[in-house]
């Protein structure tokens, strides 16, 4: 009966701390970015075309999403205001702005030769969330439309040679 009561407070506690393990976060697949993120996006009234080719995003080991997209805003009232379509599926601080799991548009402005002003909004009523600054990622790096870099890499959104620093939340 000891020995029963000992390997059921034994595997009750290996559970305990499976559970209390923070997620991994890995590079999201392409099939996987396809199947979460939209062929067209809903942003305020609109429906506006995604970019797949510029998709980029990192899932965690519990399935949750943090990924992005370039909008195509030609012809569309939101034409300059956005650039980008993020869905959120974990709290994430992004430069300083806390965003809950939701959909989110931004889009920048330049400031100089060394940062842009970005503004992130809510994807389906363009409520502004927050301002923050993405800065010259320092070094060599590739340009790309948009990588989200997983946080043990770099924790870092990347916009053409730019990037905004994140930290993930606790689900």
């Amino acid at each position: 009966m000891k020995r029963a009561i000992l390997s059921a407070f034994l595997l009750l506690l290996f559970c305990a701390l499976a559970r209390a393990q923070k997620p991994v976060w890995r590079q999201a697949t392409d099939a996987e970015l396809a199947s979460l993120l939209p062929a067209r996006a809903p942003v305020e009234k609109e429906h506006i075309e995604t970019e797949m080719r510029t998709a980029s995003g990192i899932v965690n080991s519990r399935g949750r999403y943090i990924a992005g997209v370039v909008l195509i805003t030609a012809g569309y009232s939101a034409d300059g205001k956005y650039s980008h379509y993020l869905v959120v599926q974990t709290p994430i601080r992004v430069g300083g702005i806390a965003l809950k799991p939701g959909e989110y548009v931004f889009g920048w402005v330049r400031d100089g030769e060394e940062a842009l002003k970005v503004h992130i909004n809510v994807a389906t009523t363009g409520a502004l969330v927050g301002n923050t600054d993405a800065h010259r990622i320092a070094g060599k790096t590739r340009v790309e439309s948009l990588h989200i870099w997983p946080p043990a890499d770099k924790a870092l959104i990347q916009i053409g040679r730019f990037g905004i620093t994140y930290e993930i939340g606790d689900e």
